[in-house]
């Protein structure tokens, strides 16, 4: 597959990465063989995080006994302070079986953790080290807040940036993208196909083909999904009036469903996480449901509280009518309890 040069990074990259949520799903073996797959497919590039319970492990596994130089690794960090992310840097060197990361990430930075990553004693001044000790390439962040992670990116500290971006949570085109070209910075197009919600790879792909900037990282459970979309790549399909027409009418119809995770709806009075909650189909579908339980069950026992004050229907920008979607929602949660019990 051919390769593109990465922003300020000068890695060159596969146009598209290997995403590391769904092999969760995968045992050891299975796990390993998808990312070996992938690679001998010309994917050069591989997005996970310390998070993912095993997804390291695999991708460790999947990758032993290539060069390493032939790998580009990222991978994430979601602690606030300096001491946790050096153990968790630590920890996911050991995994992946590498002596450094070639991009590193605050994992879903925003305004609310700014202060604590940023402070004395902090993540920020984790990531520095690393960086001084070669651990770690080329720092970066991702976020799901793209107002704030403008504000980040025009810091200045950061090589990389991963936000959403698909054919229909499409915030990021307007600015965001433009931004990080203007700043040569890399851009990983984080959930391309919606989470696994949307399930026209060729629409997508050329979509975002279009960007001539941004890799993005598909998680994929099965080496014929990563197949697909090399072949839609290197078809050299574009994207047409047609699938502007077709994607116009999907907006349409989703315009009612569609959580954007912008989280604008926050804080709800009754402390629910609107977003994991609408989300939720999203997590079931990439991850093991054990583990999509444990990060949803106690928001929906949460949102069986909600009130119905409707603030967070005045703040959505979408005009999503929330209250009643939590109510589906929690319907949708109790059907897939039942079918895994």
């Amino acid at each position: 597959m051919e390769k593109v040069r990465f922003g300020k990074t000068e890695l060159m990259v596969s146009k598209v990465a290997l995403g590391g949520i769904p092999i969760q799903r995968l045992s050891m073996q299975e796990g390993a063989r998808v990312v070996r797959g992938a690679i001998d497919l010309g994917v050069n590039f591989i997005d996970t995080a310390n998070g993912y319970t095993d997804s390291e492990e695999k991708i460790g596994l999947g990758i032993k006994g290539i060069p390493r130089d032939r790998i580009v690794i990222a991978t994430k960090s979601g602690a606030r302070d300096k001491e946790t992310l050096l153990k968790h840097l630590d920890l996911s060197l050991t995994r992946l079986g590498v002596d450094y990361i070639d991009i590193y990430q605050h994992h879903g930075l925003s305004q609310d953790s700014y202060d604590l990553v940023f402070a004395k004693g902090g993540a920020y001044e984790g990531m520095l080290e690393a960086v001084k000790a070669g651990k770690v390439r080329f720092p970066a962040f991702s976020s799901h807040s793209i107002p704030f992670a403008m504000n980040m990116m025009r810091e200045g500290i950061f090589s990389v940036v991963q936000l959403p971006f698909n054919y229909v949570d499409d915030e990021a085109a307007n600015e965001a993208i433009p931004l990080a070209k203007e700043l040569d910075m890399g851009f990983i197009a984080m959930k391309p196909f919606g989470g696994g919600l949307l399930n026209n790879a060729s629409l997508a792909i050329k979509y975002l083909s279009q960007f001539d900037n941004i890799v993005p990282d598909p998680g994929i459970e099965k080496l014929s999904e990563m197949e697909e979309i090399v072949r839609i790549i290197e078809s050299g399909a574009v994207y047409s009036p047609a699938d502007k027409s077709v994607i116009d009418q999907m907006k349409v119809e989703l315009g009612s469903h569609w959580c954007h995770r912008c989280n604008y709806c926050q804080p709800c009075p009754e402390g629910i996480s609107i977003s994991t909650i609408l989300t939720l189909e999203s997590h079931i579908k990439r991850m093991p449901f054990d583990r999509a339980k444990g990060m949803v069950g106690a928001s929906i026992e949460k949102a069986r509280n909600c009130v119905e004050c409707r603030a967070c229907v005045e703040r959505c920008p979408y005009d999503l009518d929330i209250p009643v979607l939590l109510k589906e929602y929690i319907g949708v949660w109790e059907k897939h309890l039942a079918e895994n019990a």
